[in-house]
């Protein structure tokens, strides 16, 4: 099976559902990213060694441990984000597929709509997706040349109803938004983090834990950001005065990324509660960081990195 799954490649969403036509193949194709070499292992002790379970004289994916001191019954779909699913896997990875790879990501009823299942459905199928591509945390600190800056998520009071107007709401007003730091390596990736506020004292601590000393920074003239140079080669560029380039160094990068991260949410979701904010901001990183990938590895990364997501956890306060 490890050979077979092995010559399964799809560059577009036909040639994908071509290469795993039904929820058998899907499952084999699961099994070879979970488990090295596609062999089963128990999930509850480890253990390698196991019986194959069939019902009717079929097999549906189902194993039980030979572990004397275990014998639970298992199958791939374990402890990610597949467990406990009523939904076929095939159109799991429709789903996956179709949500890597938007620019913009899409909406619960859309998806319920594509797939001919509810939208709570739809929904729950995202967010446990969503949770896959939650960024590992970074172990050692990065250098190089980095662009922070921060953007509100909430939306404009001239565009609402009289009734639902906030006062004293723009500018940096958290009242009716949520502020996101965002850090960009050049080259590399943009990290994300919704933040009470964007005070010193919020926003130094992140950069200090991922930035290494000596690197270059470049940020706009938000106090936040005075006394980065006690560390490192702070770049500032005064955007009140109109400039937006020094000395070669600008922030379009990162004032790019937070325009598609805005359409996107406006767009397509047209509203994300403050408590769901960050998996948003994981999904939209997580897509801009693997832009350059290829599709199958878009794909892979997203089944290999999947863990469990109860419906209990994902709605608790």
């Amino acid at each position: 099976m490890e050979q077979a799954q092995k010559m399964i490649q799809f560059n577009s969403f036909p040639a994908m559902i071509n290469a795993l036509p039904d929820d058998a193949a899907c499952r084999d194709y699961l099994e070879s990213k979970i488990w090295k070499g596609g062999e089963p292992v128990c999930p509850y002790c480890g253990n390698h060694k196991h019986y194959v379970l069939k019902t009717k004289g079929e097999f549906k994916g189902m194993y039980k441990c030979a572990s004397p001191t275990c014998m639970k019954r298992y199958n791939v779909l374990v402890g990610t984000m597949f467990e406990g699913t009523h939904i076929g896997l095939r159109k799991w990875f429709m789903a996956i597929y179709i949500f890597s790879l938007h620019k913009k990501g899409i909406s619960s009823h859309q998806l319920a709509s594509d797939l001919a299942i509810t939208q709570k459905s739809a929904w729950y199928l995202l967010s446990r997706i969503r949770h896959a591509f939650a960024p590992k945390e970074i172990s050692d600190k990065i250098d190089g040349l980095f662009h922070a800056d921060e953007s509100f998520i909430g939306g404009k009071n001239k565009n609402r109803h009289e009734d639902k107007k906030v006062e004293q709401s723009q500018g940096r007003s958290y009242k009716d938004k949520t502020p996101v730091f965002g850090l960009m390596q050049e080259g590399g990736k943009v990290h994300l983090h919704v933040v009470p506020n964007t005070q010193a004292k919020t926003l130094k601590p992140i950069i200090e834990n991922m930035v290494a000393n000596g690197s270059i920074i470049v940020t706009d003239e938000w106090l936040a950001y005075q006394g980065l140079s006690k560390n490192y080669a702070h770049i500032v560029i005064n955007h009140q005065e109109n400039e937006y380039v020094r000395g070669g160094f600008d922030n379009n990068g990162l004032e790019g990324f937070w325009s598609l991260l805005k359409r996107g949410i406006y767009g397509i979701y047209h509203q994300v509660s403050p408590k769901h904010l960050n998996k948003y901001c994981d999904e939209f990183s997580f897509r801009y960081n693997a832009r350059k990938a290829s599709v199958n590895d878009r794909f892979d990364f997203s089944l290999q990195n999947s863990t469990r997501l109860t419906y209990k956890n994902l709605i608790a306060k």
